[in-house]
Parts: structure tokens; C-alpha cells; sequence
């Protein structure tokens, strides 16, 4: 008999409501036969939503969370004050059930970061960082840490993100020395605000972690290093930015093949839209926890759904998150 995964679907917090994630847990049950799913969230809806989609009830689990965490809530009050929020619950059942093997929430990313550290946070006792795969443009793909989990970063927290993003990329794409860069104005290990400039001698001294050097933002991408190293503030530009530039670009060149009537532009098109799909690519993966839990944006839609539960599903099989074959001409 094969394997079978269960995953913690946090049905609330999402921009488009539990049903679009409900819905997208259909698709995913249908595509991978050995997932099933704790739901929760509103019983009655999500009863109702398996229902209309004709989910096969024997893999789905429903655990009941009549509150939610809105990203409005105080991060430190949420954590102690909303007990029976979706959130919290789903925490507290990813730690305390060991046949549940990883969590997708679209949730509030400091209570979940806080949540993590409380219940999730690993044997090393390091702080939890925000990680995001970005595409390259030679075929591989860019760890980027932090993305957003911690704004005010401190040399040695950057110095944690680069070796949690090292031994991730290590184990999920075999690398056996992976590169990493610290993100900064100027190559030069001169350059750089007073955060980077004392990080940059932090790397450079550690001889677990195969430090580059400094990268500037228009080499970040070029897969010049396997693990992009930067504050969450500094992450989240980046990580935004990219998003943006790729929408801008596919929608520039649709408008050319529409007013020049070359239809045969859309093969590129539709290469560029797999490629840089960041709701496909999924979500922002928690690392420095025992277990996968990833933090898929607010506006998460279907196709995130399936796609970061077939990221949780490869991490616990130990395969590469994403292959070469997304991205390749």
C-alpha cells in the first residue's frame, strides 16, 4: 500500500475566502493520491464545500475553529489571546499529532512566525526565517531568505537564515556546497549599509557556509548564488518587485503580439506565464521548523493550493520542491 500524507489546510485568513482553498484542496486530492487533509476552520461550511465538490470524505478531516486571525490583530496578543482561532489550532495539531506532516495557512505571517517559534521551532532554537524559490534565468532556482518574517534583522539572525537556506538546498535539490549571497548595493564587500557590511564579516568567517560574497539586485537572479541572504524588508522588495517586472513584461509583449498580429509570440507567452507564475510557484516556506509549514499569500487562489501541497508532499519524500522542467526553453 502506498504512503499516505496528511497536510493541515488552514481554511481561514485567505483574501478570497474558504472556499477557494477548499476548492483547491478538491483539485489536489484528485491529482495525488496519497494526500489527505485536516481542515480547519467553520465545520459547517467546510462540510457544505466538501459536499458541492464531492471530496471523498474518507480523506478529509474536519477540526473545527470557530475564530480567526486577521492581519489586523496584534501578533504577541493574537498568539495568547485567540486560542481557538484556525491558526493557533493548526499549530497545536501540527505539534502535537505526528501522522500530520506539514501546514498551508494564508494567514497572518507574524502570528504564524510567532506560532512557530512556540510550538514548531527546532531542536537548534534558531529563529525561523521566510523562504521563497525564485526561478533563474539559467534553469535553476534562488533561495531567498528572509522575505518578510522578520523586518529588523540582526547580523547573526542573517547569519542563521544563510545556513537554514544552505542545508534546505542541500537536501531538497542535492546540492553539496550551495552558494550563498548576501544581497547589497555594490559587489564590493565595502559596500552596503551598516547591517550588511557586518554581515558581510560574519559569512566570511563562518566555514560551514560557502559565502560568494556581496550580489547586487541585477545579478540576483542570474543563478549566480543558490541562497540569497537579506532582511525581510529588503526580501519582500525583491520578492514583490519580481512579481510585478514579470506581469508587466508578459502583459507588454501579449499587447505587441496583439497589435503586430504575430499569434506565434504566444508560445513565449505562455513559456513566461509557467515560468514566472508566482501563484504557482506557491508560497513562503517557514524554515527552522521540525516540520513544513508554509505561508501561501493572502490572495492564494486553487492552482497555490495544489501547488504548495505538492511542495509539502516532495519535502517529506525528500525530492526537489520544484525540478528543472518548470523552467526550462
Amino acid at each position: 500500500m502506498a504512503n499516505t500524507y496528511k497536510i493541515i489546510l488552514d481554511t481561514k485568513g485567505g483574501d478570497n475566502g474558504p472556499e477557494v482553498l477548499i476548492k483547491g484542496a478538491a483539485i489536489a486530492l484528485k491529482k495525488f493520491d496519497s494526500l489527505s487533509y485536516l481542515m480547519v476552520g467553520d465545520r459547517d461550511l467546510i462540510e457544505k464545500e466538501c459536499v458541492s465538490l464531492s471530496m471523498p470524505m474518507d480523506r478529509v478531516e474536519i477540526l473545527d475553529a470557530p475564530n480567526e486571525i486577521t492581519n489586523y490583530d496584534n501578533p504577541a496578543a493574537a498568539l495568547f489571546e485567540k486560542q481557538d482561532s484556525s491558526m493557533i489550532k493548526s499549530l497545536v495539531a501540527l505539534d502535537t499529532r505526528e501522522d500530520l506532516l506539514g501546514l498551508i495557512t494564508t494567514g497572518n505571517t507574524g502570528v504564524l512566525l510567532g506560532g512557530t517559534v512556540r510550538f514548531l521551532n527546532s531542536k537548534e532554537r534558531v529563529r525561523p526565517c521566510l523562504a521563497a524559490l525564485l526561478p533563474n534565468a539559467d534553469g535553476s532556482f534562488t533561495c531567498l531568505v528572509d522575505t518578510g518574517a522578520t523586518i529588523d534583522c540582526s547580523p547573526q539572525m542573517l547569519v542563521h537564515f544563510a545556513k537554514q537556506g544552505s542545508r534546505f538546498m542541500k537536501q531538497m535539490y542535492g546540492i553539496e556546497s550551495p552558494r550563498v549571497g548576501l544581497l547589497s548595493n555594490g559587489a564590493e564587500s565595502t559596500k552596503g549599509n551598516k547591517l550588511v557590511k557586518e554581515t558581510h564579516a560574519l559569512l566570511a568567517a563562518e566555514s560551514e557556509i560557502n559565502f560568494i560574497g556581496n550580489v547586487e539586485g541585477n545579478t540576483a537572479l542570474s543563478g549566480i548564488c543558490d541562497i540569497l541572504v537579506c532582511d525581510g524588508f529588503a526580501g519582500n522588495l525583491v520578492l514583490k518587485v519580481s512579481e510585478g517586472m514579470a506581469k508587466r513584461l508578459i502583459t507588454d509583449i501579449v499587447k505587441y503580439g496583439k497589435r503586430t498580429g504575430n499569434e506565434s509570440i504566444m508560445e513565449l507567452v505562455g513559456h513566461l506565464m509557467k515560468v514566472y507564475d508566482f501563484g504557482s510557484l506557491g508560497g513562503g516556506l517557514i524554515l527552522g521548523t521540525d516540520k513544513p509549514v508554509i505561508k501561501a499569500r493572502g490572495n492564494s487562489n486553487e492552482t497555490t493550493v495544489v501547488s504548495v501541497s505538492e511542495m509539502i508532499l516532495n519535502m517529506v519524500e525528500h525530492k526537489a520542491i520544484f525540478d528543472k522542467s518548470r523552467i526550462e526553453i
